[in-house]
């Protein structure tokens, strides 16, 4: 769904005219998902949880449901200030900050626990510590659990379904490049116009998580999901350098922990959300396919040799690897 532009005009005037620092705050966030979506209750909580760190002083606003745009465009008025906070997957990031592509590679993590011990330790912490050269402090990684195919019209049952088939992607180089591995045809497009893309066969296919999956109604109009889990490319969650840079040490320390806080919160909402989608999609006519991961696995080679160029994302890969 697309913003208004009336709306967003008036929105963003109201948010660059928002004071920070010493007077009582509402930190403006943006998020695509709509309300109840594991990402949109994470930053509730989290404001939450600031407001009672801060004595009251500091809350967070969710602008979710996109209206405030996409995750490029809320990416960008985060980095001017227009935002105080914006949850964007991680892909959506690997344009603008190298070490947000090492999270995001094709089937890097062997399993959610791995997932967690890579994020939550020296890896996670220097990917989001990147994030500040390109005027975004990264606060948390929040889950988004595996993404796989979607289709309109024929399952993927093997590599070779892949072929030909026209594939909403992130708008991501590297997403781009993980379909075209795969054999398909790459369309980057908003996540919000993926039903419609689906439902006028503009697309054959996307991928991505159940919760999105079913939450955008993507099963109605693509019911043939195929568990590729390509991925496990986190969300993360970003605050305003302009605006960060306006708050006391304090206050900065105040965002931080409300934030670590949040991250068991959201991965308790995610898990059950995961479990409460899939069931939604079955029931709706979904066909859960299982697929031999073996051969999406070894296409990925020439995504690596690609994208993990330098030594520093090369040694960062290798750690995530290595973590038991």
């Amino acid at each position: 769904m697309k913003p208004h532009p009336t709306l967003l005009a008036a929105a963003l005037a109201a948010l660059l005219a928002a004071p920070l620092g010493a007077a009582a705050t509402e930190f403006r966030s943006a998020d695509i998902h709509p309300d109840g979506y594991p990402t949109v209750e994470a930053v509730k909580f989290m404001g939450e949880r600031l407001k009672a760190l801060s004595g009251g002083k500091h809350t967070v606003k969710v602008y979710n449901n996109s209206v405030l745009g996409g995750e490029k465009d809320t990416i960008e008025q985060t980095k001017l200030g227009a935002l105080a906070m914006v949850r964007v997957n991680v892909g959506a990031m690997n344009n603008i900050c190298p070490e947000t592509l090492v999270p995001t590679m094709p089937f890097l993590f062997r399993s959610v626990d791995h997932l967690h011990k890579v994020l939550d330790g020296p890896v996670g912490e220097e990917i989001l510590k990147a994030c500040e050269k390109e005027g975004l402090v990264g606060l948390a990684f929040y889950d988004s659990g595996s993404r796989s195919v979607f289709t309109a019209r024929r399952p993927v049952r093997t590599l070779a379904d892949m072929k030909g088939l026209k594939v909403r992607v992130q708008q991501s180089d590297l997403w781009v490049s993980t379909m075209e591995a795969m054999g398909a045809n790459a369309t980057p497009m908003p996540q919000g116009e993926v039903y419609t893309g689906l439902k006028t066969r503009l697309i054959d296919a996307a991928e991505n998580n159940y919760p999105t999956y079913e939450s955008s109604h993507a099963f109605e109009v693509a019911r043939y999901y195929s568990r590729t889990e390509h991925s496990m490319a986190p969300e993360i969650l970003l605050f305003s350098k302009r605006a960060w840079d306006r708050l006391s040490a304090e206050e900065q320390k105040q965002v931080r922990q409300a934030a670590r806080e949040s991250v068991p919160y959201m991965r308790k909402l995610w898990a059950e959300r995961e479990i409460k989608s899939y069931e939604i999609a079955k029931a709706g006519g979904a066909e859960f396919i299982d697929v031999d991961k073996k051969p999406f696995q070894a296409a990925m080679q020439p995504v690596y040799d690609k994208f993990i160029t330098d030594a520093r994302l090369k040694d960062l890969v290798r750690r995530a690897q290595e973590t038991p």
